[in-house]
């Protein structure tokens, strides 16, 4: 080989290298401030609620919020599943500047709501925008990503969604004390970062390639119109099944119980501590990242050590486990400080089981809408438990009684994660 073909094979593994680094840069701080955008209504549930209500009663709080909460996560589960057919379609950095525009912009305009109802339509315009930029990122960092380290990639990607629940956190204890309104403008920020994808990152060889196939052949133009039907198709349908299930199993339980916090957190510190109880939520939800980070590295390990099945299985005893030692045996804020980083070793790091594991399941030419329906699908569901959260309040008498009901969707996870095919060490399928 002579020197200038060293020169240009040096040349592109370096623009390669580039591309891969810029892609799964763009693809984590899209996530982490999707997470950063979902997370502030939580922290701000009471204060924002109880003022637009004129009520700070608990169960009518719950109420109101479990509404809006329900219509977010509506709204993200089905936008998830339609923008994953748009990134197989318009390619995943174009789809994935989209999504960061809508949600920082609708997470602004939520701090402008003068009632309920318009924070539910924010709230919930916001989330179409949460929802469509998981399956985008995480196609990207899949079809970049070198095959002996991808899940690792994928799950490191994963990880950055605890540094927006982190930076939720922070914004909270920063900005909360001025008032909630300022809290959801500061979300809008995140725009910002739509321009460096525009501009830097491009589409994936992988996803290039398979258009350009399916560009010459009928029957891929066939395939391309009825994308989304694609993923329910014989040889495909039973994982696109297994996926919905185990994604849901995890964020219902999650969701529903992480929404109460806040709530009971008020109950625990009594109508005179309000002021603690802003700071506290958003301590809370700081150390439970904190926590995710080191359950985000355990699922690394997991992963390769016993596969994604298992994985998945360790990770929802403990998610059960957490829950339930929280909302039972807990009285204090103090010692709920001290056990929440264990508590999002496992409701939130355990997100990183199947964040891995749903990009295998699926073909190039469906990746995205697969994964993205799994996922939103799971999201879908999802809107379920903060809605029922609120109503089990009142129906069961308190907050923890409600929690304990919600943790029992874990269990279809423990399931449905045996009917699925054990991908660890197989190459993606294009």
């Amino acid at each position: 080989m002579s020197a200038l073909d060293h020169s240009l094979l040096d040349a592109r593994t370096a623009s390669l290298s580039r591309t891969v680094w810029i892609s799964f840069a763009s693809a984590c701080l899209a996530w982490m401030f999707d997470a950063m955008d979902l997370t502030i209504f939580t922290l701000v549930v009471f204060p924002s609620v109880s003022d637009l209500i004129g009520s700070r009663d608990p169960e009518s709080v719950a109420y109101a919020g479990g509404l809006i909460f329900a219509g977010k996560l509506l709204a993200w589960g089905l936008a998830g599943i339609a923008f994953g057919v748009v990134a197989d379609r318009i390619g995943r950095a174009k789809t994935m500047m989209i999504t960061v525009l809508i949600y920082s912009v609708f997470t602004g305009l939520s701090g402008l709501a003068q009632n309920w109802s318009q924070l539910l339509i924010f709230q919930a315009l916001a989330g179409i925008g949460i929802g469509g930029e998981w399956a985008a990122g995480a196609a990207l960092v899949a079809e970049t990503w070198p095959e002996r380290t991808r899940q690792r990639a994928l799950v490191a990607m994963q990880m950055s969604f605890a540094g927006g629940f982190f930076l939720a956190g922070l914004l909270n204890v920063l900005v909360g004390p001025i008032g909630w309104r300022w809290v959801f403008a500061a979300g809008a920020v995140p725009a910002l970062l739509a321009l460096f994808i525009r501009r830097l990152v491009p589409e994936p060889e992988r996803w290039i390639a398979v258009r350009r196939r399916g560009q010459g052949s009928s029957r891929e133009r066939a395939a391309t119109t009825a994308t989304f039907l694609a993923i329910f198709a014989p040889d495909v349908r039973a994982r696109t099944a297994v996926g919905v299930a185990i994604a849901a199993a995890m964020m219902i339980g999650a969701w529903g119980t992480s929404t109460l916090l806040p709530i009971w957190i008020h109950q625990l510190v009594g109508p005179e501590g309000a002021a603690v109880a802003v700071r506290a939520t958003g301590q809370c939800f700081m150390l439970a990242n904190v926590g995710a980070v080191f359950g985000y590295l355990a699922v690394m390990w997991l992963n390769d050590a016993v596969g994604r099945r298992w994985s998945y299985f360790l990770v929802v005893v403990g998610c059960i486990a957490t829950s339930l030692f929280a909302f039972t045996q807990i009285a204090t804020i103090q010692a709920l400080l001290w056990f929440m980083p264990l508590y999002g070793f496992f409701a939130i790091g355990g997100f990183a089981t199947f964040a891995a594991y749903l990009p295998e399941l699926f073909p190039t030419r469906i990746r995205a809408t697969g994964q993205g329906f799994c996922w939103n699908m799971g999201r879908a569901f999802t809107a379920v438990g903060p809605l029922i959260s609120g109503a089990l309040v009142g129906v069961l008498g308190s907050v923890p009684m409600a929690a304990v009901a919600i943790t029992a969707s874990y269990l279809i996870g423990l399931t449905a994660i045996w009917f699925g095919p054990e991908t660890r060490g197989l190459p993606l399928q294009d």
